[in-house]
């Protein structure tokens, strides 16, 4: 059996742990000594260091002031800190850049010759490979483009009505030429037809479940929650509801080990 060989910890480990701990990530810190983020604790354990949390309001507001003007390096040369954690931090506290900032990186990064966009770019002088020439499409292209006026062959005129997935029926009522706004459901039109509104997070419901009867007296209005609740598997029976959950579990077992064999 292979023994594991313990750390020797030595005067400059333990003062790089006293120094560091709790002002640097603890990964760094065992990174820099060579031992697991573990041992670091447990050293630090039994030296008596204590962890002092790294991030304090003060040191908050001190990093919203530098960070949206200065690279993360120059915070935390300023704040006495590892970089890591200002990038961290910042993350965190969810912290940007200014414009002015982003701008003046931008000029200086096109000003180095050796950055592959002002390699790129062009450069006063040169010329596209393709001025002067017209494109020309070949083949049909010229007699089977859209003339002005023309509409394509799935337009419909204000009126038309279709079934949704879900079966209901939607009718045209404008002409934007964007389906979603186009349509709306005949059960909310024939709703307001009557005066009445659809309030937010309401639904408007067939009270006999027949989502062709429009009868003004068969349209219920609940709200999601309601209607949530309704089409719950919980308001059925207890085994069938239990019957239910199984067979969707079996499912998704059956489409789980599909997709790892395909």
């Amino acid at each position: 059996m292979t023994r594991i060989r313990r750390h020797r910890w030595t005067d400059t480990d333990d003062a790089l742990l006293r120094a560091e701990y709790g002002r640097s990530p603890t990964r760094n810190i065992a990174e820099r000594i060579g031992v697991s983020e573990n041992a670091v604790g447990q050293r630090a354990q039994k030296l008596g260091v204590q962890f002092a949390p790294i991030w304090t309001s003060e040191r908050d507001t001190e990093l919203r002031r530098l960070y949206a003007d200065h690279s993360a390096r120059e915070c935390a040369a300023a704040m006495g800190l590892d970089v890591k954690a200002i990038e961290y931090r910042s993350k965190k506290l969810r912290l940007f850049k200014s414009a002015a900032w982003i701008r003046e990186r931008a000029r200086q990064a096109m000003e180095r010759t050796d950055h592959p966009a002002r390699r790129s770019r062009f450069q006063p002088g040169l010329m596209p490979w393709n001025k002067g020439t017209h494109y020309a499409a070949g083949g049909r292209s010229a007699e089977t483009r859209f003339k002005p006026g023309q509409l394509p062959h799935t337009w419909n005129p204000i009126g038309h009505e279709r079934e949704t997935k879900e079966g209901y029926l939607q009718r045209k009522v404008r002409d934007t030429r964007v389906t979603s706004r186009d349509y709306a459901m005949v059960h909310h039109l024939i709703w307001r037809m009557h005066g009445r509104s659809i309030p937010l997070h309401h639904a408007l419901t067939f009270r006999d479940g027949d989502k062709r009867n429009f009868d003004i007296n068969n349209l219920e209005l609940v709200s999601r929650t309601e209607l949530m609740r309704r089409n719950s598997v919980h308001r059925l029976p207890k085994d069938v509801a239990r019957a239910v959950q199984l067979l969707g579990a079996l499912k998704r077992q059956i489409n789980n080990r599909q997709e790892k064999t395909a």
